[in-house]
């Protein structure tokens, strides 16, 4: 059983709290439950909506056709009537025209009740969870969680108005509960950060990175963590190069826009030799682009940002809970190999809640790899076998050194031939090591049997992890680590497949180029999205119709 809900009106009018609550209310009684968010760069007015897609199986990206339309204004139905399903209604206050409203009184609740016209939603939600036969103890739980304890008492007395107007008319199953976690990729990087051993986080405001500042500030306190936002995006770079300089664990967020003024301090990181975590959210672009839709464009830029050359670890996680997971190993590898790590993400994932049955705990574990009691004639950049100097911090002793200049291995400043070569190998040695670590962390994963080969990163996994579930001939390779590279374990999956096709949501085929660079393999078929929207799975199925 499959369910898809479009919940659609203006900025402000309280859609995202409308749809993640009937979201919570779906997962307390077994449902897996998928929200897309859809709106304009604008704080008031406008049309924004949620698609929410919930079934009795695991459900990972929202469809284009819908059954239930929840209209918080006329334009909303004006806009979505067309992709309403030939069986579908639109449930929404008196004064929505439509030959397939199902009408709800909100003013008899809004003019007894004491706050604003958004409580008016609650009404809705109410008669909606009435017509399924969902109790109302479980939307009470659903609302304990998701809204604070006086709120939560508002809400459900605005759910009890719009449950006192209905009968149960198609009533859904109520499973046993699954105990289903339910966020989205924002909360699962900064959850992530916080068990990767954060305790610095430094932004400047930027959609779609705000989510992950947002939710850090929030439990900042009780997580032990510092959160600053600082006055630029330079000032943000800098900023978490000299935290890190002193020993703490920390991360900066931004987008595209942000990460550019950022690219200088990604330089100096590399010749510092500075660990550090950079989460790059991506937005459709170039420039300002579309600020409040998704994107893979920023690839190569994050495969190349900063002057020169030095090893960087570019990571790409592709849901929440993965999210989760590919966060806490950036704090590991950016740790241990005393190096940038930028974890990609972007407005799909960062934004869209995701349901999941268990999180699988991470395959590193946090350690501490700051030298305890360096030597008295330590050295900054002391030349290893791996690349790798022994890290202290300053406080420890007197030479302790970041140097943006090469360096001798004590952190002085050189321009002699031999140093500059010898310290360029070192610290490209620690690309070799760096990726054997990265191989243990199934850098590449398949899901699906089919001899056809579907090949995407990042956002693209959840439609097309969709998609391989319903087309029993196709299988979908997902590579999660763009640098360093697997190529070996890449090339094996490609050159087995009947067809190999292309899933990426940027122009040119970034992915692609990078594949064909690192294996010599050559993906013809190709299936790119660039019109600032996600892929669905009824989207890639159309398109390979006409491959």
């Amino acid at each position: 059983m499959k369910k898809t809900i479009l919940i659609g009106g203006k900025a402000g009018q309280g859609i995202d709290k409308t749809a993640t609550f009937l979201g919570r209310i779906l997962s307390n009684v077994g449902y897996y439950s998928f929200i897309y968010r859809d709106y304009p760069s604008l704080i008031r007015g406008g049309h924004n909506f949620d698609v929410l897609t919930f079934s009795d199986q695991p459900v990972y990206s929202h469809e284009d056709e819908y059954d239930i339309i929840m209209a918080l204004d006329q334009e909303t139905v004006s806009r979505h009537e067309k992709d309403l399903k030939k069986k579908g209604f639109i449930v929404g206050e008196e004064k929505i025209e439509n030959k397939k409203v199902k009408k709800v009184n909100l003013q008899n609740y809004l003019s007894s009740a004491d706050g604003p016209r958004v409580l008016g939603n609650n009404v809705l939600i109410g008669a909606l969870v009435k017509e399924w036969g969902v109790p109302l103890k479980e939307v009470s739980e659903a609302a304990a969680d998701e809204f604070s304890s006086q709120t939560a008492k508002t809400v459900i007395e605005g759910v009890k108005a719009g449950y006192e107007q209905k009968k149960e008319e198609e009533k859904i199953t109520l499973f046993d509960k699954k105990d289903l976690y339910f966020f989205n990729g924002s909360q699962g990087v900064a959850r992530g950060a916080v068990a990767g051993g954060l305790d610095v986080y430094f932004a400047y405001p930027m959609t779609p990175a705000s989510g992950v500042l947002d939710e850090l500030a929030k439990h900042q306190k009780e997580d032990d963590i510092l959160v600053s936002q600082v006055g630029n995006e330079i000032a943000v770079a800098n900023a978490a190069l000299g935290s890190s300089y002193t020993g703490a664990q920390t991360m900066l967020g931004t987008s595209g826009g942000g990460f550019a003024l950022m690219s200088e301090a990604m330089s100096l990181a590399g010749m510092a030799e500075l660990p550090l975590v950079a989460y790059l959210a991506q937005r459709t672009s170039p420039a300002s682009g579309v600020p409040t839709y998704s994107s893979q464009g920023d690839l190569k830029f994050a495969l190349n940002v900063g002057h020169g050359e030095f090893p960087r670890i570019v990571v790409a996680s592709g849901d929440p809970e993965e999210a989760f997971q590919r966060t806490q190993e950036a704090f590991y590898l950016a740790a241990k190999y005393n190096t940038l790590a930028i974890l990609m993400s972007d407005k799909h994932i960062a934004e869209s809640y995701y349901s999941f049955e268990k999180i699988k705990e991470s395959r590193v574990k946090n350690n501490d790899f700051v030298v305890k009691e360096p030597a008295q004639d330590y050295q900054s950049y002391r030349v290893t076998e791996d690349g790798v100097s022994p890290r202290a911090v300053p406080g420890q002793g007197p030479f302790v050194r970041a140097n943006s200049y090469e360096h001798d291995e004590y952190g002085y400043t050189t321009e002699e031939a031999e140093m500059t070569t010898e310290m360029n190998d070192k610290r490209w040695r620690k690309a070799a090591a760096l990726k054997k670590d990265v191989l243990k962390l199934d850098p590449v994963q398949t899901y699906g049997q089919g001899s056809k080969l579907l090949v995407g990163w990042g956002s693209t996994k959840g439609a097309l992890r969709d998609v391989v579930a319903e087309k029993d001939n196709y299988r979908f390779l997902q590579i999660s680590y763009i640098e360093p590279f697997p190529a070996k374990e890449v090339k094996k999956e490609l050159e087995k497949a009947e067809q190999v096709i292309l899933v990426e949501n940027n122009v040119t085929g970034l992915l692609g180029q990078v594949i064909r660079e690192k294996t010599g393999f050559l993906i013809k078929d190709k299936i790119l999205r660039y019109d600032a929207r996600p892929f669905t799975a009824n989207y890639i199925i159309s398109k390979l119709k006409q491959l």
